[in-house]
């Protein structure tokens, strides 16, 4: 792709209303980003990976988030993988024609379901040898949250449980939970019991099988040392979690289906029955340092992208009716363009 170019294949919105996925269209000549800045590099994008975070932040507050924070119309998706094509003045790291992957800390107005976007330097590593291209876009998001919500928290030995062990994040957080010497117990679905074995879970509890998951935990006494909750069900998981999480352990609040999730947890008093261990609400930290770091691991072969379906350019929309499922086993991938 020429960097002079004025137009470019990409996905738009101006609106949210109804949800993001039925609001986008494929726009063949759309506006090209403006040229690098100093710190910034431009990037043919040649694979994207969906989160829910690409429809859950323009949605926000009444679809005002995208207007006011994103501006529109906009094009969604943040994870890539991609060529670089032009280089900010400023920028030294990188070369034109490497293959890089990353993202930007929040959905932007240049998403990557478009055919090229600029990010700055500081957010983007380049493609390890002998990682696929499809590999290196599905870690930008859910694989930093993966490793910033045990990073600090465990050690080896330690005894992890995280609910929700067969989403974006879980796949993730099993696998580096692991690779850091802890003893992992995982929810999931009948469907992804074997997928959370493989991924290395040493328990895997189906909650379509065992009902009351908190009354299950309870069962084994207090044995776990850190709590990872993508999912934010069962409601009264963290105010019954001192029965099985220990004095000094966390209870980490990664995703939820709802706010009210965090608000009920945070703000439900201790003396009517509320929480009796530290609650603590993720916050995702976009580093350098991190994309490089499981870069290492997908090279070296301790982690793995595990991708639940890959859809063509022309298909995003299905792409992100697959990941609004709900029942989506890891990375929804996007091919955008072909190197």
């Amino acid at each position: 792709m020429a960097t002079s170019r004025p137009t470019m294949k990409a996905w738009l919105y101006s609106h949210t209303a109804g949800g993001l996925e039925k609001n986008i269209h494929l726009d063949t000549s759309a506006r090209t980003p403006s040229p690098p800045r100093p710190n910034e590099v431009l990037v043919q994008v040649l694979v994207a990976s969906l989160n829910p975070a690409d429809y859950k932040v323009p949605e926000m507050f009444l679809g005002l988030a995208a207007k006011l924070v994103i501006g529109t119309p906009a094009t969604p998706g943040m994870d890539f993988c991609g060529l670089v094509i032009a280089l900010g003045s400023n920028v030294t790291t990188f070369t034109t024609g490497q293959l890089v992957y990353g993202c930007p800390s929040r959905p932007v107005k240049f998403g990557s379901l478009g055919e090229c976007l600029c990010i700055s330097a500081d957010l983007i590593a380049p493609v390890p040898e002998g990682v696929a291209v499809e590999q290196a876009a599905g870690i930008g998001i859910a694989g930093q949250t993966a490793l910033q919500s045990l990073d600090g928290y465990v050690m080896a030995g330690d005894k992890v449980f995280i609910n929700g062990g067969s989403g974006g994040c879980g796949v993730f957080a099993i696998q580096i939970a692991k690779n850091m010497g802890c003893h992992v117990t995982a929810t999931c679905s009948t469907r992804n019991v074997e997928l959370c074995r493989g991924l290395g879970a040493d328990e895997v509890i189906d909650y379509t099988v065992e009902r009351d998951l908190s009354a299950t935990l309870q069962e084994r006494g207090v044995v776990f040392d850190h709590i990872l909750d993508h999912i934010g069900l069962p409601y009264d998981l963290y105010f019954q979690c001192h029965h099985f999480l220990k004095p000094e352990g966390v209870f980490l609040q990664v995703g939820a289906n709802s706010m009210s999730t965090h608000v009920g947890r945070v703000g439900w008093p201790r003396l009517l029955g509320g929480g009796r261990r530290k609650y603590t609400i993720f916050f995702f930290a976009n580093t350098q340092a991190h994309i490089v770091a499981i870069g290492k691991m997908l090279q070296k072969g301790t982690l793995k992208v595990h991708v639940d379906s890959e859809y063509e350019f022309e298909d995003a929309v299905k792409a992100f009716d697959k990941l609004r499922s709900g029942r989506t086993r890891g990375k929804v991938l996007v091919h955008v363009s072909k190197q």
